[in-house]
């Protein structure tokens, strides 16, 4: 809290962050913070860096620290746009320097400056958005045999299930699949919820509009990642083709991992 500063101080307060991701929230913001991204991993080399403000961000601005200059990433007019992230490359792959710089204000009212933060390795620089982030596991193409063998090992979340609905969000350039869950294998969090009146599985999976994702019929096994609280889809086979192609495998000796 900037409440908690002398008045009369001008030091920036420091503040490390060692999670690959997380979330920070400056209360009362005063001033500026300088925030370092700073890993215990010291072996991952994250090359992307993505920032996304909370919904009612106010107060500051985000700027990066590159070669002794300060970049603009996040502007406190653009914290309210839902859905919006911003990525750029590490270019330090062990640390990362953000700058939040205050906005004069004349009232002490409260005003929160929030954002969630993920680092991101062995992918490539991302743009302003959704639209253009390619770090985002959604695949327009099909995945091979290889593909998903190793989804079902290293995914966020393994569900199997059938397609309620599909809604497009032109403006963000997202889809989202609400499915009907059978069984859920893995989530990392909690998406994928019981209904408490119906009884029944349910979570929503996002996409990239340029997907075309459309409504089938049958059951499927949604594997996928999250980023920043949401469900973003990676391999989605037919349930049956799935297990043809794993007992294959597995009789072969060639499963990655034991489903």
């Amino acid at each position: 809290s900037g409440l908690s500063w002398e008045p009369r101080s001008r030091a920036v307060e420091q503040v490390h962050l060692r999670c690959t991701e997380g979330s920070l929230e400056w209360m009362y913001p005063a001033r500026a913070l300088r925030v370092v991204l700073e890993p215990n991993l010291s072996s991952a080399r994250h090359t992307t860096v993505c920032i996304k403000p909370a919904s009612d961000f106010q107060g500051a601005s985000i700027y990066v620290e590159h070669a002794g200059q300060l970049h603009l990433v996040v502007s406190e007019a653009e914290g309210a746009q839902p859905h919006h992230v911003s990525c750029f490359s590490a270019h330090t792959p062990q640390r990362v320097a953000l700058f939040l710089q205050a906005s004069p204000q004349r009232d002490i009212s409260r005003r929160t400056a929030s954002f969630q933060y993920e680092l991101l390795s062995n992918q490539s620089a991302a743009g302003p958005d959704f639209k253009k982030m390619e770090l985002v596991e959604a695949m327009c193409r099909p995945c091979d045999n290889v593909e998903l063998l190793m989804a079902i090992c290293s995914s966020d979340f393994v569900v199997k299930g059938s397609i309620r609905n599909v809604s497009h969000d032109s403006e963000n350039h997202m889809s989202q699949v609400d499915v009907s869950v059978q069984k859920v294998y893995r989530q990392k969090n909690r998406i994928f919820q019981q209904d408490e009146a119906s009884g029944d599985w349910r979570g929503p999976i996002r996409t990239l509009l340029q997907c075309k994702v459309k409504k089938g019929g049958g059951v499927f096994l949604f594997t996928g990642n999250e980023h920043f609280g949401e469900a973003w889809l990676g391999c989605a086979p037919r349930f049956k083709d799935f297990m043809f192609i794993y007992w294959a495998a597995r009789e072969r000796g060639a499963n990655p991992c034991e489903f």
